[in-house]
């Protein structure tokens, strides 16, 4: 069994790499996957508990990503993350533990690298200018995994309702032949970028449809829970929709809400990653198209990525 720390994780996943083993990934079945989720015993609701998202993929590997949700960890003396994890996984042959791994950093590069694969297959191919909606954990591996399949993007633009946090995030960030920066108003730039991304948890929409530019790629992060929205409903109205898959983006805002408003069905969603990597249907049909990602997870990615983690451990001790 191997142990993989939270450092070995972010060394071992490169982005390109870790997109094109998502991109592989999505050529087979969908594994069987699901979520349980248990409450803190005697607790009210909505205050800590455990989260576990397991998954199987037959004849390869069965594991689950367990994740605790300490909600007043950030308020601590000392503080700690509000959600710790592990991912454990098994040989879908022998049922031996075959590896146990960080969940936050798995997390960290399962969830850019989705979006990366998104951008990889729906973006413009000389995409030039990213502008960033959010400051947390996730944003710099978003913008690093985005520029590792858009190499044309020279610009990057990075937002917060908490201004500092977006100025310390840019300034803590180097990348060759990238100017990054925070912006005090997105929508001064937002006419400018040739994709957008959010990774927020905000409940007003953030992306403005009417001022996207035409060609632009929207990747929306957030808004996993149907209260929660990124984007507005000119952008629904804009954009042909895309997802990672279509199951999992049902409880997603930025679909559920337009869709019990009546803006779009469930069948608008032309495409998701199964379909694009399989070639089954047809991502980006002109340059001046406007796609739209939702990035939902699922735990069958944390499994794509957990096999692809296994592999570079076991390959890099062979040498």
């Amino acid at each position: 069994m191997r142990l993989v720390d939270g450092h070995d994780v972010h060394r071992l996943l490169d982005y390109p790499a870790l997109v094109a083993a998502l991109r592989k990934a999505h050529l087979g079945a969908m594994p069987d996957a699901g979520e349980l989720y248990m409450g803190e015993p005697g607790a009210p609701d909505g205050g800590r508990g455990l989260i576990m998202l397991p998954a199987w993929s037959r004849g390869e590997m069965l594991g689950a990503k367990l994740v605790s949700i300490f909600p007043g960890n950030p308020q601590a003396t000392p503080p700690h993350p509000a959600n710790q994890g592990l991912y454990v996984a098994f040989d879908g042959v022998t049922g031996a533990p075959a590896l146990v791994a960080d969940g936050t950093a798995l997390t960290l590069r399962k969830t850019a690298a989705d979006s990366a694969l998104g951008v990889d297959l729906l973006a413009g191919p000389d995409a030039a200018t990213l502008l960033v909606f959010g400051a947390g954990a996730l944003v710099p591996h978003v913008v690093e995994a985005i520029v590792s399949v858009r190499p044309a993007i020279r610009h990057v633009w990075i937002w917060n309702r908490t201004a500092d946090k977006a100025r310390q995030v840019a300034a803590g960030m180097r990348m060759d032949g990238v100017r990054i920066e925070a912006v005090d108003d997105p929508d001064a730039v937002l006419p400018l970028a040739d994709i957008v991304s959010s990774a927020t948890m905000a409940t007003t929409p953030l992306v403005k449809g009417a001022l996207l530019k035409e060609g632009c790629h929207v990747d929306l992060i957030g808004g996993w829970r149907p209260d929660m929205r990124e984007s507005d409903d000119d952008v629904i109205r804009r954009a042909t929709l895309f997802a990672d898959t279509r199951d999992l983006c049902r409880d997603c805002g930025d679909f559920l809400q337009p869709v019990e408003k009546g803006l779009m069905t469930w069948a608008s969603i032309r495409a998701d990653l199964f379909d694009l990597c399989r070639g089954s249907e047809e991502g980006r049909r002109s340059a001046g198209e406007i796609t739209l990602f939702k990035n939902a997870g699922g735990a069958h990615l944390d499994l794509f990525t957990a096999q692809e983690l296994l592999r570079r451990v076991r390959s890099e001790t062979e040498y």
